[in-house]
């Protein structure tokens, strides 16, 4: 497991996964950087990829700085 630190926090990938959709997730993937900037500050970009449920997977990628986020089912 690849812990990170987000906006001065250390969250693992379940919590990075829950800070975009929301809600708990049932189960993550290993947090990788992303390859991107932020569009709203400029910081650096991680991904993660859950299933939210049992039927879905989605991409959430999240600033390491900023509130910014956006999912990719």
């Amino acid at each position: 497991m690849s812990n990170r630190v987000v906006q001065g926090r250390m969250v693992t990938p379940e919590r990075l996964a829950e800070l975009v959709e929301g809600e708990s997730v049932m189960d993550a993937e290993a947090i990788e950087d992303a390859d991107r900037d932020c569009p709203e500050c400029g910081g650096d970009v991680l991904s993660v990829g859950y299933m939210p449920d049992i039927t879905a997977f989605v991409t959430a990628y999240k600033c390491q700085d900023c509130d910014w986020s956006e999912r990719e089912e």
